[in-house]
């Protein structure tokens, strides 16, 4: 197995914190993980995106110029990383921002409604939470239970978080698996 993965959106979105979700439950999970992330400098407001490649074997490099799956938070992301996604991707989208599909149809696209779905649970700054649960159980990269302990892990320290990001993680299960 060799799997990459690129989150991308605006900062302030949560997208690093996705990836490093990611990173850390497939650590724990046993799995060679490499983590690289790039924002500019203004930060909140601005681009950010991070890459996370998978893998059961030895990583030789952390950039992945065709990633398996794109994570797209906003309009943006998906204008510029649409067209590198590896062909037979999966291309899952923050519907409640962008609203057109890729251009391509030689991927899959999941449309996770984030911020209707964050304020279910309870909070709107749960969206990359819903994100991240969504793409864990569509891709089957991590359980539940192994996307919780990486929330955890990446969020050391921050415990007063956990309940709240752990609903989110929850609705972005069950939306990925039934659709609602």
């Amino acid at each position: 197995m060799h799997t990459s993965t690129l989150f991308a959106g605006f900062g302030g979105q949560g997208v690093l914190l996705m990836g490093y979700v990611l990173s850390h439950g497939a650590m724990l999970k046993g799995l060679n993980v490499t983590y690289f992330p790039a924002y500019g400098a203004e930060m909140r407001g601005g681009t950010a995106n991070c890459t996370v490649t998978l893998a059961d074997h030895k990583i030789a490099s952390p950039v992945a110029s065709n990633p398996d799956v794109l994570v797209a938070m906003n309009p943006p992301s998906l204008d510029k990383f649409e067209s590198t996604v590896a062909e037979n991707g999966l291309v899952v989208l923050n519907s409640s921002l962008i609203e057109r599909g890729p251009e391509r149809d030689d991927v899959e696209v999941l449309n996770v409604p984030t911020v209707e779905l964050a304020r279910e649970v309870g909070s709107e700054r749960a969206g990359n939470m819903i994100m991240i649960g969504a793409v864990c159980a569509k891709t089957g990269f991590m359980t539940l239970e192994e996307t919780f302990h990486g929330m955890h892990a990446a969020l050391k320290g921050k415990e007063k978080f956990f309940p709240m990001n752990e609903k989110g993680i929850e609705r972005g299960f069950a939306f990925a698996k039934d659709g609602k």
